[in-house]
Order: C-alpha cells, then sequence, then structure tokens
C-alpha cells in the first residue's frame, strides 16, 4: 500500500472475542505493575470499541512491517568481548523511528482519502498501542492473522515482525471474514526457547517475567532472580519471534521509517552506560528507546554488562556504581559482585 501498511483488514466493533481470558488474565495479575490496564472505564472500552467512539460501524486494522533481525542485514551483537567491549541487544522494532510517530499520520492520511472518497467527514479515532483496544483480536478478526502461542499475531505470508494500527470509523464497510486456522500445531519452540520462561500454556504472558516488560515498563530494580537470564538483551527482547518458523517465510522488505539506525540494534554497552541526559537524548530522539527513560536504559545496560562478565568494563561499572540515580548503581553494583566477586572496588577498577 502506498501508505507503508503491509496488512488491512475491515471488522466490526462486536466485543472482541477473548474478552474473557483479558479479564481472567488481569484477575490472575500477571499485568505486573500495568495497572493502566485494568482500570475500569479502560476494561469496558476494550470490552466495547464503541464506547471509544460512539456511532462506530466499522474498525480498519492495519499492520506494518519492521526489520527481521534475521533478513534485516544486521548481525546480531557478540557475546564475546570486542575491541569495544561486549554488545547489547535491542528489539527489532526500536531499531528505527518510533513508530507512535510514524503510523498516526499515515492513518490521519488515509482516513482523509476515505473522506474524499464518501464525499462528507467520517467521525473517526486511530490508535496504535496507544488507546484501549484488544488490538490482536481485531487483527484476527479482520483476517490478518492468528495469535501464536507467543501471543503474536502471526501472518502466514509476513509473519510476526510487524506493528498493528486500528482506525475506528463510523462508516459502514464490508467486514473481511477472520482467520480461522490456528497454524501453530503442536510447535513449541517460543515456550521452549523463551529466557525467563513468561510463555504460559493459555498463550498468555506472565508480564512480570516477560523480558520486554522487565527492560521498559518496569520501573524499579530488575528482581534479582531474573536479571541472569536478561542475557544482553537492554531494550524489549525478540527470541520468542527469532526461533518462529513462521518468521522463515516473511517477506524481506522492510519500511524505511523503522530502518536501523547507526549503533541501535547493538548498542556497545561500555560506552553507552556512560550516555550524558544530551547524549541519550540526542541519539535515541523520536526513538521507542525514549520509552524506558535514560535511568532504566542505564539500568539495564549495568545488568547486561554483568552477564557478559568481561573484566573490562569493571571501571566503567564503578563509576555507575557510584552515580546517585539509586536504579543506576545498585544494579552496577550488581553487576560489579557478579564479575569481581565484590560490588566494593577502588579508583582503579580492581576490588577494594
Amino acid at each position: 500500500m502506498r501508505l507503508g501498511f503491509a496488512l488491512a483488514g475491515i471488522t466490526s466493533p462486536d466485543p472482541p472475542p477473548h474478552w474473557s481470558s483479558f479479564e481472567n488474565w488481569l484477575a490472575l495479575g500477571r499485568n505486573g505493575q500495568m495497572g493502566y490496564l485494568a482500570g475500569e472505564r479502560a476494561r469496558e472500552r476494550r470490552r466495547d470499541p464503541r464506547r471509544i467512539l460512539p456511532g462506530c460501524k466499522s474498525i480498519v486494522v492495519l499492520a506494518a512491517r519492521y526489520p527481521d533481525p534475521g533478513t534485516a542485514g544486521v548481525s546480531g551483537p557478540a557475546e564475546a568481548p570486542t575491541d569495544d567491549g561486549p554488545h547489547g541487544r535491542v528489539a527489532a522494532y526500536a531499531w528505527g523511528t518510533d513508530y507512535h510517530r510514524v503510523l498516526p499520520e499515515r492513518m490521519k492520511a488515509l482516513v482523509a482519502f476515505i473522506e474524499t472518497r464518501v464525499g462528507h467527514p467520517v467521525a473517526h479515532r486511530e490508535y496504535t498501542d496507544t488507546g484501549p483496544l484488544l488490538e490482536r483480536d481485531l487483527a484476527q478478526r479482520a483476517g490478518l492473522g492468528w495469535i501464536g502461542r507467543n501471543t503474536c499475531l502471526i501472518n502466514p505470508r509476513l509473519g510476526s515482525y510487524f506493528f498493528l494500527a486500528e482506525m475506528l470509523l463510523d462508516l459502514e464497510l464490508e467486514l473481511d471474514d477472520p482467520f480461522r486456522d490456528d497454524r501453530c500445531g503442536s510447535c513449541t519452540r517460543c515456550i521452549d526457547a523463551c529466557p525467563t520462561q513468561c510463555i504460559l500454556p493459555d498463550r498468555t504472558l506472565d508480564a512480570g517475567r516477560c523480558i520486554s516488560y522487565l527492560t521498559i515498563e518496569l520501573k524499579e530494580s530488575i528482581p534479582d532472580d531474573l536479571r541472569s537470564r536478561l542475557g544482553a538483551w537492554v531494550f524489549g527482547c525478540d527470541v520468542c519471534q527469532q526461533v518462529c518458523p513462521w518468521n522463515r517465510f516473511a517477506d524481506e522488505r522492510v519500511d524505511p521509517a523503522f530502518a536501523p539506525r547507526p549503533g541501535v540494534p547493538a548498542p556497545a554497552l561500555v560506552s553507552e552506560i556512560a550516555l550524558t541526559p544530551e547524549a541519550f537524548n540526542r541519539k535515541f530522539k523520536d526513538s521507542p528507546v525514549q520509552r524506558a527513560h535514560r535511568r532504566g536504559y542505564r539500568r539495564n545496560l549495568a545488568v547486561a554488562l554483568g552477564n557478559a562478565g568481561d573484566p573490562a568494563s569493571v571501571p566503567a561499572l564503578a563509576h555507575a556504581a557510584a552515580d546517585p540515580e539509586p536504579l543506576v548503581s545498585e544494579s552496577a553494583a550488581w553487576a560489579l559482585e557478579k564479575i569481581t566477586g565484590s560490588g566494593s572496588v577502588g579508583p582503579s577498577g580492581r576490588g577494594a
């Protein structure tokens, strides 16, 4: 499509098919600290999209591709130290420009096109991971794919590396047939590969254990028992998608807006943890990484450095351990202890 959407489908504003599963997920407390998901008003709007847009008659569900790490021509970060030390890993959706800045403008252009075609203004609302909608439910019902065991929406032609976006319209449109097949079959690769075992048998996640949640949504220290399982991930995680067989068949073309920026897919951990506020804002201008904020990002970097175990990173960690931000200093002290056996170091970066 001209506006960069790889998939499009239309569904009704009727209650989403897995609403009861979402309610049960909340009741079990599997949303971690994402309390905004459990608010009564937001829950009612997720149950009935007409509460978002009174008079809504159709929902257009769209998908835009972002890079598949296996085909984007970006090599994975080295786990072993290199000349500039160990490197981290950033989820592929965050390699380029923040989709929140790209997709809403494209949807506005699409609404304008629709209004031109029908000859009158159309009441509408646009969302992309920002509104009270069960996006994957709507996407499945709009025919875009099925919800896999890893909870991602999977399209048999494109795989799962794409953003979802929705347009609620006060306009009667012909509805697409739902995608009814479950093509995961007996495959459990995503469950088996998950570093924190957060993927549950009922196709939901224990968000409090998910690496994406821990490195982005969690505003506190990462639980001790999960830190080592993060490996080199410093923002998000792609493991459950990387092992999914359906991504082997994905189209390699990527929207230029989401193409990898230099130094983002595999950041050098030692230099990155020393980023000043100005340097952080400059590097991640209009980037999804801003969501973690500098302190959360540096917390993640410290944990990744501890997991890398490179003694050459001790001076950088010692400096971070003296940071006035507790979230950073505590994580750096943990990393130092993991590398040196002691969280206390002298001026040279050696154990005191």
